[in-house]
């Protein structure tokens, strides 16, 4: 399902349909609940392994996380959670979770090509395979049994269609982690409806002084540069900070959403906010592989299950903010 929100003062979120086939150094923690009883009807403890590509201080996977626990405490599952955005230090990190013989994993596949073979040994190991936010595409030919994430062209395109509504017409599109295919399809998608003269900019994301500098300098160098889309809410803070140190009049937009975001939005430092709803797709990723032990259900009949894309503005941020500030959306 993807939700995007209608112009003007009475904007509320509305469902799109979709169609055809859609495509630390690791660090463990543990979630779920400890208790010697378990949840009435969560059936037999389960341990499961969550492995992303995410990098330090990414709020956004703070969020997949809550979402992820929530479901674990409910489900009677030990969690588990691991990142690295290197992709083979990912895979490395997704055969420790076979070794310690799990009873699903869930995996987000922002490098597919560098996930094969360790996707391939937990199918020989019979563990399943959940995917969520990266790789919709690539998901069902990896083995995964369902996907949940947004459709990432999809959600490109909308935004490219914000950012021709904010007046912008020669933009940045920053891409904070190179080789990302769904950070790739962001871009591509917002290049087809934008209207106007889209680039991609390359930075370096674990790095946010680089970021900052890559971006200050890309303004000070074309002042014809109207709009910034950036694709991750810390990458927009730092965006409105090169606009305020180069004097440009840069509109900004970008994906997801945290508290800090929605202020933003709130104060109109930020135009808008493409929101995929990561706590739903921590949360769905741990209820399906539950499901899947205890019944045998798959969500999705083999398609992509969609958690967004929304859009968010100044007009509808206060209706999330009770959510951003508890640290869920």
């Amino acid at each position: 399902m993807r939700g995007v929100v209608a112009r003007g003062s009475t904007r509320r979120l509305a469902v799109l349909a979709a169609a055809g086939l859609l495509a630390l150094s690791a660090c463990s923690s543990s979630g779920g609940k400890k208790s010697e009883e378990a949840p009435e009807g969560a059936g037999p403890r389960l341990k499961i392994a969550m492995v992303t590509h995410s990098g330090a201080g990414d709020t956004f996977w703070d969020i997949v996380q809550k979402g992820a626990k929530a479901a674990a405490a409910k489900d009677n599952v030990e969690f588990l959670y691991s990142a690295d955005p290197d992709g083979g230090k990912q895979a490395q990190l997704v055969q420790a979770a076979i070794d310690k013989k799990v009873d699903g994993i869930i995996v987000t596949l922002a490098k597919p090509d560098a996930m094969k073979d360790a996707l391939a040994r937990a199918a020989a190991a019979k563990i399943p395979v959940v995917s969520i936010n990266s790789g919709a595409a690539e998901s069902v030919k990896l083995g995964a049994v369902a996907h949940f994430g947004q459709d990432e062209s999809i959600a490109g395109e909308a935004a490219g269609t914000e950012l021709g509504e904010i007046g912008a017409k020669k933009a940045l599109c920053v891409i904070h982690e190179q080789g990302n295919v769904g950070l790739e399809a962001r871009c591509a998608g917002a290049k087809k409806t934008f209207g106007g003269d889209l680039e991609n900019l390359f930075v370096q994301g674990t790095n946010m002084p680089d970021v900052k500098s890559s971006i200050t300098a890309k303004l000070q160098s074309d002042k014809a540069i109207d709009g910034i889309l950036t694709l991750g809410a810390p990458f927009a803070a730092t965006a409105v900070d090169s606009v305020k140190e180069t004097g440009s009049k840069a509109k900004i937009g970008t994906f997801d959403l945290n508290k800090d975001l929605i202020a933003s939005l709130k104060a109109g430092s930020i135009e808008f906010a493409v929101d995929q709803q990561p706590y739903l797709q921590g949360y769905e990723a741990v209820d399906q592989l539950w499901l899947l032990k205890n019944n045998g259900n798959v969500l999705g009949g083999g398609r992509p299950v969609l958690t967004g894309p929304a859009i968010v503005t100044k007009q509808n941020a206060g209706d999330l903010e009770a959510f951003a500030n508890r640290g869920t959306r």
